[in-house]
């Protein structure tokens, strides 16, 4: 059972504190204070799950608490409230990265306690993500961030059995689920760890220089063998070659594979001796191998010679509770990677993200990260920041992902921001076609940009004239 969350409530009326206090109904511990500095008292000494901050406060700006909750507590989420904020305060409050909204009085204790219990169950589940993702990495001797989704930890337990045995393995996949990233834990965590874990992409290259570089070639073999040079084979002796894509390369190659595999000896391109390997071989492939043997195009004896052990790897839209905790990971990578401070991920993004369909799998999320962590301007990542095929600017229907459960202002507001978002991708940031196109003034258009909280200078191209795009 869980302990009970702690929650931080500042809002300069004690009505409105006793209230709300009351309204949680003693299911959490709760800390009412009236004032920033009495916040910021309580923050250095206590550690809190949810803030519930009101934006308006005599002399002081509930934002200021946001901003500095966003920097130095980033594991304590928030829920702004106000009476008398405008909309571009509670804009501000969502870009600074809180959670929800909620408008004053809080007349319906149901929806306190359910924006309380549904952010809290966000936070749960990102620190359950860190814990199980911490102990994964001590248990298999790994810094390679999986997931942790009903999928991955059943593949996580069929890892441990197999990477203890010296045996082939055959992973399957589509493109972008990290096949390469299980091959390279199978062998951290065998006996061959301390020697070399090789890995090649067969599709990308020709049968003549596939065989070159795994099995090397002597001096003289082919045009431009100016020397002998050892191949992959070799240079992996003892360890573990990954074969990547095995499915693209060619029936003759797979014969001579075949054979290596039978007898453990190959020879080098261009030589009449037989080399002696001892490296255990894990293949990958993003088709349907038994398909592709029915048709002739792969050798059946070769696929169940590499198919002693088998593991499939699931899309991710087959497992996105893993995508909360990839995407964490991936933006702390790109800050470290750009030098830039600690962002979070607003709620809008990591909707976006959980039903977004992923085709690419998590090579496609993390180039979008990557994407999004240099487009941010603020600490959160924004919808904006992202790229604009995942963020619904291009014309999809994700704006639906973030209306539910929205009150008709905040459905209109989202639709709106989409629809300027995507009128602005259309034209490059053309602010004077993009009005045109939405049958309303310039000036009018740029009111809209800045209630909404868009950048419409981030869609000009850079081919645009020195009028930024205007005309």
């Amino acid at each position: 059972m869980k302990d009970k969350a702690r929650l931080l409530i500042v809002d300069d009326s004690v009505e409105s504190l006793e209230l709300i206090d009351t309204q949680l109904d003693n299911k959490y511990h709760t800390s009412l204070v009236t004032s920033l500095s009495e916040a910021r008292k309580k923050l250095l000494n206590n550690r809190y799950h949810i803030a519930i901050v009101d934006l308006v406060l005599p002399g002081e700006n509930g934002l200021d608490l946001i901003r500095e909750l966003s920097t130095d507590h980033p594991y304590t989420a928030v829920i702004a409230i106000s009476g008398q904020a405008s909309i571009e305060a509670a804009v501000m409050a969502m870009k600074l990265g809180a959670a929800e909204f909620l408008v004053k009085p809080l007349s319906n204790p149901d929806l306190i306690n359910i924006m309380v219990e549904k952010t809290l169950q966000a936070q749960w589940l990102l620190e359950e993500n860190r814990r199980l993702s911490a102990m994964l990495r001590k248990e298999l001797d790994t810094d390679l961030i999986i997931g942790n989704s009903v999928p991955i930890q059943s593949i996580i337990q069929k890892l441990k059995k197999i990477a203890g045995l010296d045996t082939l393995a055959l992973i399957t996949g589509e493109t972008g689920v990290g096949k390469s990233v299980f091959a390279e834990l199978i062998h951290r965590n065998s006996p061959r760890r301390g020697e070399k874990f090789v890995s090649v992409n067969c599709g990308s290259l020709t049968e003549t220089l596939l065989e070159s570089l795994l099995f090397g070639h002597k001096r003289g073999a082919f045009t431009d063998a100016n020397r002998d040079k050892i191949g992959y084979f070799q240079e992996a002796n003892g360890g573990t070659l990954f074969l990547d894509e095995i499915t693209e390369t060619s029936l003759a190659f797979q014969v001579k594979l075949l054979k290596v595999l039978e007898t453990g000896v190959y020879r080098a391109v261009g030589s009449d001796e037989d080399t002696r390997t001892d490296t255990r071989i894990i293949a990958a492939s993003n088709k349907d191998i038994e398909a592709l043997v029915k048709e002739g195009l792969f050798r059946e004896d070769l696929y169940y010679r590499l198919n002693v052990i088998n593991l499939h790897i699931p899309p991710l839209r087959e497992r996105k509770d893993d995508i909360r905790v990839l995407a964490s990971s991936f933006v702390q990578e790109f800050c470290d990677k750009y030098n830039k401070a600690e962002l979070k991920i607003s709620p809008g993004v990591m909707s976006l993200l959980l039903n977004y369909n992923w085709k690419g799998n998590i090579r496609e999320l993390r180039n979008a990260l990557e994407h999004a962590v240099i487009m941010a301007e603020n600490k959160v990542v924004q919808p904006e920041d992202l790229p604009e095929s995942v963020s619904g600017t291009s014309g999809s229907t994700e704006v639906f992902v973030e209306i539910d459960n929205a009150s008709w202002a905040q459905a209109r507001d989202a639709f709106s921001k989409h629809y300027i978002q995507n009128l602005l991708a259309k034209t490059g940031g053309n602010v004077l076609r993009a009005a045109a196109m939405a049958e309303i003034t310039r000036e009018n258009f740029y009111k809209k940009c800045t209630k909404l909280g868009i950048n419409w200078r981030k869609y000009r191209k850079s081919s645009d004239n020195d009028n930024g795009g205007e005309i």
